[in-house]
C-alpha cells in the first residue's frame, strides 16, 4: 500500500482563507494499479491566488484544487509508463490513483530547464500573461503599458513581454523589494510600491500622456483609478481582482462604476480565462522558451520545501510573501 497525503477543504474561507480552514488527512492506495490506470506521485505541486475562488464550489471534505507536475509510479497503460513526468490538475495531493488517464497532459519539452517552470513562467501564468496581453491588449510599440501585482507570476511576465514589443512599463508592487527587482533586474521603465503613493498623484505626474494598456490583476479602487488615466481606445485586459478575493459579498467594491469612463474614452475592456488558449498552449510556450533561453525574458521562483507545507505556500499568495511563481516542492 500507498500512503497517500492530501489536504482538504476543513471548513469555507470567511474572508481571508487560515490554516484553520484547511486540513490534512492520509488515506492508502494499493501499490499495484489495475488495466488502464496509473499511480503518481507529486513533484511540483502549484498555489495561485484563483484557488481562493474556485474553493466555493467546493463542499467540505474536498480535495483543495490544483495543478502538480507528477511522477509515474506504477503504471498498466502503455500511454504512461513508470517514470513518465505528467501535469495534471490532480489537487493538493501527494499521491493519486488514476483511472481515467485523460486528465493526464505529458510534460512538454523544454530542454534543461526545471519541470517546475511548466506549472510557472511556461505553464498557466505564463500562458496567462502571453495570450491575456498579446491577444487583449493588442500592444503597438511605443505604447505605455500598466500592470499591477507586477512581481508575481503573471505580472512580472507580462512588464516583460511588453517590453520586448517595445513599450514603456509603468509596475506596481507592494514591497520595496520587489519593486527593486522590477527596476533593476527586469528594467521596467517605472516602478512604485502602491502602498506609499497616492495613485492619483503619481499617474498625474509619471504617465501625463495616459496609459494605452492595462492589464489588471488587482481590480477595485486601484482599477477606478487607473481607469481616468486611459487614453481614448485604450484597451484592458481584466486577469484578476486579486484585491477583492478575501472580500466578503456585502463588502465588496459598489463603485463608483466606470461606465462613463469606457463610454467617453471608447476603451475596450475585456475579461480573460486562460483554459480557453489551451488549445493554443504549444504556440504561446514555445515563444515563452525561446524568450527564456536568449535571456530575454527572467523568471523568479519562491520555492517551499515539503508537501506538508502547502497550506503555508498558498497563505503567502494573500500576504505578498512571494516574488515570481509560488511553487511547492513535494
Amino acid at each position: 500500500m500507498v500512503l497517500s497525503k492530501k489536504f482538504v477543504l476543513a471548513k469555507h474561507f470567511a474572508g481571508k482563507p487560515s490554516s484553520d480552514d484547511i486540513k490534512l488527512v492520509t488515506e492508502e492506495l494499493p501499490d499495484e494499479v489495475n488495466d488502464g490506470e496509473v499511480l503518481c506521485e507529486a513533484v511540483w505541486l502549484t498555489v495561485d491566488p484563483y484557488m481562493r475562488i474556485y474553493t466555493a464550489s467546493l463542499s467540505e471534505g474536498d480535495v483543495i484544487i490544483g495543478e502538480q507536475v507528477a511522477r509515474v509510479i506504477a503504471s498498466k497503460n502503455p500511454k504512461f509508463p513508470e517514470g513518465t513526468h505528467v501535469i495534471a490538475r490532480l489537487g493538493w495531493k501527494s499521491h493519486a490513483l488514476v483511472k481515467d488517464v485523460s486528465v493526464l497532459r505529458k510534460v512538454p519539452d523544454i530542454e534543461d530547464l526545471s519541470l517546475s517552470l511548466t506549472l510557472g513562467s511556461l505553464g498557466m501564468p505564463g500562458l496567462t500573461a502571453y495570450f491575456g496581453f498579446l491577444e487583449k491588449c493588442q500592444p503597438k510599440s511605443g505604447e505605455t503599458v500598466l500592470v499591477n501585482a507586477a512581481a508575481g507570476a503573471v505580472g512580472s511576465i507580462v512588464g516583460q513581454i511588453a517590453k520586448i514589443k517595445g513599450c514603456k512599463v509603468v509596475a506596481f508592487a507592494g514591497t520595496e523589494e520587489k519593486c527593486s527587482w522590477l527596476k533593476n533586474e527586469l528594467g521596467f521603465d517605472q516602478v512604485f510600491n502602491y502602498k506609499n503613493i497616492d495613485l492619483d498623484k503619481v499617474l498625474s505626474s509619471s504617465v501625463p500622456d495616459g496609459i494605452d494598456c492595462y492589464f489588471d490583476n488587482v481590480g477595485g479602487d486601484f482599477s477606478s483609478v487607473v481607469l481616468n488615466h486611459m487614453n481614448s481606445y485604450g484597451r484592458v485586459c481584466v486577469c484578476g481582482c486579486i484585491s477583492e478575493y478575501n472580500v466578503p459579498a456585502e463588502k465588496a467594491l459598489k463603485g463608483p462604476y466606470p461606465f462613463k469612463r469606457i463610454l467617453i474614452k471608447e476603451l475596450s475592456v475585456f475579461g480573460f480565462i486562460v483554459w480557453k488558449y489551451f488549445d493554443r498552449a504549444d504556440e504561446g510556450r514555445k515563444q515563452l522558451l525561446e524568450w527564456i533561453k536568449s535571456g530575454k525574458l527572467i523568471y523568479k521562483e519562491t520555492i517551499t520545501e515539503g508537501f506538508e507545507n502547502m497550506p503555508k505556500a498558498f497563505l503567502g499568495l494573500f500576504e505578498g510573501s512571494n516574488i515570481g511563481k509560488a511553487i511547492v516542492k513535494a
